[in-house]
């Protein structure tokens, strides 16, 4: 047993910048050891995200050094664990501790675990859990090129010009909450929110406009240095303007952005879109549940 481990519940007002950390420390492409940390710092400044149980999170401590990490997302119920190499020995206790002290949606709890993580799968499953479902996630390779044009009558808004409320509006109508919850109320305070995280990368993201000036296209970007990661979110198109091939222009132009700056690939999601333009297959998520939970 790792006798010299010490356990320490998440400090939201000041371990956040230590967990980024390691989290860029143990980074791998197809996620083996756990999210990247845009990952976290996207969720944690999203007005979506809900941070009642932070204090929940826990971490796995070796002197000043993190050896794991487990948190939550959205919802509260999906458990993730970031696991640093070689200390596959707690991945026992690190399962027991998000099945019985995470948060529960009606009674019910899920680990979010990536292929790669095999010691906290094989721990998952003698605790009782099963697998029972997952999805491949595309990544874009930047040694190959991404240029799919823009289509005409609309124009990538300058770099350094993007417009606050704009975006909202945009996001708010391409992630289809007008449809369900009627239109954009006008304010902007989620998208100011974002725009002042510690790492966030403002010049970065990508809007495209149409010929009224409007918004109908954004592509976010968290550039990550430390693992020469571009790291993609968020990315939505207005209804009625999909399928022109918007987004792959903004993606596109992402690219062209990102790479000068030493950026090695970009994330994207599981969509078949982003096969279709030349994302890969890279990221593993599997889903385990218990049938008793």
């Amino acid at each position: 047993m790792m006798t010299h481990i010490t356990r320490q519940n998440f400090r939201i007002l000041c371990d956040f910048m230590d967990i980024r950390n390691f989290m860029t420390e143990i980074y791998e492409r197809d996620w083996r050891n756990g999210v990247p940390a845009p990952f976290l710092e996207y969720a944690l400044s999203s007005t979506w995200m809900d941070t009642y149980y932070t204090h929940r999170w826990r971490m796995w401590k070796e002197g000043e050094k993190i050896a794991a990490f487990v948190f939550h997302e959205n919802p509260i119920s999906d458990a993730y664990i970031s696991l640093r190499p070689g200390y596959e020995e707690l991945a026992e206790e690190i399962v027991s501790y998000a099945a019985n002290e995470m948060p529960r949606q009606n009674g019910k709890n899920k680990l979010v675990l990536f292929e790669g993580q095999t010691a906290l799968m094989e721990a998952a499953k003698r605790a009782g859990y099963t697998r029972t479902g997952g999805y491949n996630e595309r990544v874009f390779d930047f040694s190959k090129p991404l240029d799919h044009p823009l289509p005409e009558g609309f124009r990538f808004v300058e770099p350094g010009e993007l417009d606050p409320a704009k975006i909202a509006e945009c996001c708010w109508r391409g992630f289809d909450h007008e449809e369900s919850e009627g239109p954009w109320d006008g304010s902007c305070e989620s998208t100011l929110r974002l725009l002042v995280t510690p790492h966030a990368t403002p010049s970065l993201p990508v809007a495209i406009e149409n010929e009224r000036r409007e918004y109908v296209c954004f592509a976010g970007m968290w550039w990550t240095p430390e693992n020469r990661l571009a790291y993609m979110e968020p990315l939505c198109t207005v209804p009625q303007y999909r399928r022109r091939g918007l987004a792959a222009a903004a993606l596109s132009e992402l690219y062209r952005r990102m790479k000068p700056l030493g950026a090695t690939h970009m994330t994207g999601g599981g969509d078949p879109f982003y096969e279709k333009i030349g994302f890969e297959p890279c990221i593993g998520w599997t889903f385990w549940e218990k049938k008793d939970s």
